[in-house]
């Protein structure tokens, strides 16, 4: 009768065929949820191509698409240049004001407006409480630095940072990026490149890895276990011919940086609460390294993360007892007061910033409420370990409360 169960009705188990239609149907979402994934990164990863269509080649492969369609209508796309969402059969600006005609139909980044109109695309799409697939209304912006712009062939914006390898090689395949495992065999090999192409440019972006000698940590086939950021450069497709920084169209320059700084944020030792703790004799730039990242300066993805936090946070039930503060999420718990880093998602406690060790589960990270885009387990993290601390005075973790 078109009501939800909460569990299969006995009508269902006891007959055979309407048993083996469960089935089916399961079978079918099960598929169905696995290709919407490939088909949400897919999108995700076509913005630096700058991709448009005529309005009735999108309709057919994204608005009416019957799987693609419902993401697609979470997306802004634009509509002859104007950014725009398909809503009530209809495209409509950031205004809620309908737009009439549509020939060419293009995927928007916020790169292509000012920032007072991605500051309104978010708040409309918050109204509208639309959850996006992936960052895009929220998503980061990298434009050119002064140091960038006198280096004049290379980015150091993500060198000098400390990998896991196995995690960061599969991060940048599911981005794209071609990147082989480093040993500690003598193949005169110290260092290796990730490369994207950039077919639509003609360009190929490369991040420079590194060894890391000073610490030799390998696993049982060999390969090291961490390895150094160096430059990201740009060449000409196929060959070694390197292509000024500022001659890269920024869009590709941004969504280039973004990847990154994507696998420094998820892949960075620094993320991990027992690094120092694993048994391996740390070298001191090693130690300094993660604690300057554990508790230091915000990425482009953490910034994010902390403006996302603001407007969440007076709306959350922990609210009066929990702030911002620089790059820190502070709350008061009965035992202590903490402070979490927004980008790493390490913990202090108060006032002596004593460490607190506390690690995720493996599981999937949820968190009660509305947030305007999937994919950011870091601010699940961020508000799951908030939620806990404020109520210290439950925690019945042995390995927390022996810290406490």
């Amino acid at each position: 009768d078109g009501k939800p169960m909460k569990s299969v009705p006995a009508a269902v188990k006891q007959d055979e065929a309407l048993a083996a239609q469960l089935k089916e149907a399961r079978a079918l979402a099960r598929e169905a949820k696995s290709s919407l994934s490939v088909q949400k990164d897919r999108i995700d990863q076509m913005f630096v191509d700058e991709p448009s269509w005529s309005s009735d080649d999108h309709r057919v492969a994204y608005l009416d698409h019957p799987l693609i369609g419902p993401m697609s209508r979470t997306l802004i796309w634009t509509v002859d240049g104007v950014p725009a969402l398909y809503r009530n059969d209809a495209w409509e600006d950031v205004t809620g004001k309908a737009i009439t005609t549509a020939e060419t139909i293009g995927l928007w980044h916020p790169i292509q407006s000012e920032t007072e109109d991605v500051l309104a695309w978010r708040a409309r799409l918050e109204d509208l409480e639309i959850v996006q697939p992936f960052k895009q209304a929220h998503r980061e912006v990298y434009l050119l630095t002064d140091a960038e712009v006198n280096t004049g062939t290379y980015s150091n914006r993500m060198a000098a940072h400390i990998l896991k390898q196995h995690q960061f090689r599969a991060l940048a395949g599911l981005r794209g990026w071609a990147y082989s495992l480093m040993g500690a065999y003598d193949d005169g090999r110290h260092n290796e490149t990730a490369t994207r192409p950039l077919r639509v440019h003609d360009l190929d972006a490369q991040f420079w890895i590194d060894e890391l000698p000073d610490d030799e940590s390998w696993n049982d086939a060999g390969i090291w276990n961490f390895v150094a950021t160096d430059q990201v450069r740009f060449v000409r497709s196929g060959t070694d011919d390197i292509v000024p920084v500022a001659s890269v169209p920024p869009l590709a320059f941004s969504e280039v940086m973004r990847d990154c700084d994507l696998f420094v944020g998820v892949a960075s030792v620094g993320n991990d609460p027992t690094w120092l703790d694993a048994g391996t004799d740390r070298t001191a730039p090693a130690r300094d390294y993660w604690h300057t990242y554990a508790f230091g300066d915000l990425s482009e993805l953490a910034k994010t993360r902390k403006a996302l936090l603001a407007s969440l946070l007076p709306r959350l039930k922990i609210a009066d007892r929990a702030a911002i503060v620089d790059n820190f999420l502070e709350v008061q718990g009965t035992r202590h007061r903490y402070r979490i880093h927004i980008g790493s998602t390490n913990i202090q406690i108060l006032p002596n910033n004593r460490y607190l060790c506390i690690v995720p589960g493996r599981g999937k990270t949820s968190v009660n409420g509305f947030l305007p885009f999937e994919g950011d387990r870091g601010l699940s993290i961020v508000l799951s370990k908030a939620f806990m601390l404020v109520e210290d005075n439950k925690i019945t973790d042995p390995t927390i409360l022996s810290q406490l």
